[in-house]
């Protein structure tokens, strides 16, 4: 069930007054132009009618897909410790309550930054596998080692020969596009299911650039 709530809120620019529809949960069988909204940048971002400020309010999300069989626990968050402990929290609560056993079929995910969130919806839809694009996008990142502490990768979009990512480097101000064929991808999906990658998940999990890492780091050991 898609669950929101009316709130005031006072832009943090000119100290305008808004009264605005805060979402705390998206169903989208329920809801479906939510998922809409939010793939535009429209749900849970403060715009000032006033003084043109925008922001992202800093309330916690849960999205739910159950045809793509995907959910998505977003909290905003900057602090690494913060972080850990709120994905702590939500797999502790998970076990105690049960539902993890109703939801054994699912990929379930614990993000706290927004492009993330997106970045997710757009991966599956596209039917595609958040823990191959991630070590794709490593993979990207290292063409240029030099570069990398710099520069980061986030999903695109696909064609009819493979996967578009984007590059942005902050160095430079600048944003590239780099591609990978569809063979690459289903290549490097069958080599993390060899190693023992399950695509399914058992609990709450954060697939990012430093999983991407440990996945890399464990495939490479392995083949020494």
């Amino acid at each position: 069930m898609s669950i929101n709530a009316q709130q005031q809120i006072k832009c943090p620019k000119c100290g305008q007054l808004h009264e605005i529809n805060v979402w705390h949960s998206i169903t989208v069988s329920d809801s479906p132009d939510l998922k809409a909204d939010l793939l535009a940048g429209k749900i849970n971002i403060f715009r000032c009618d006033s003084c043109g400020a925008a922001a992202l309010l800093p309330t916690p999300l849960l999205y739910h897909d159950e045809e793509q069989r995907l959910m998505i626990s977003f909290t905003p968050c900057t602090d690494e410790l913060t972080k850990r402990q709120l994905f702590d929290n939500i797999r502790a609560s998970s076990k105690e309550s049960g539902e993890l056993d109703a939801l054994d079929d699912y990929n379930l995910r614990f993000v706290t930054d927004y492009n993330a969130l997106l970045e997710k919806l757009l991966i599956f839809d596209n039917g595609l596998h958040d823990k191959v694009t991630e070590v794709l996008k490593l993979m990207v990142l290292m063409q240029e080692p030099d570069k990398m502490e710099q520069r980061t990768a986030m999903f695109g979009k696909t064609d009819g020969d493979g996967l578009e990512f984007m590059v942005f480097d902050k160095k430079e101000e600048a944003c590239y596009t780099s591609r990978v064929p569809y063979a690459t991808y289903n290549t490097i999906k069958e080599e993390l299911r060899r190693s023992g990658v399950k695509y399914r998940s058992f609990d709450w999990e954060i697939v990012d650039a430093d999983y991407a890492a440990r996945l890399l780091n464990g495939f490479n050991n392995r083949m020494e």
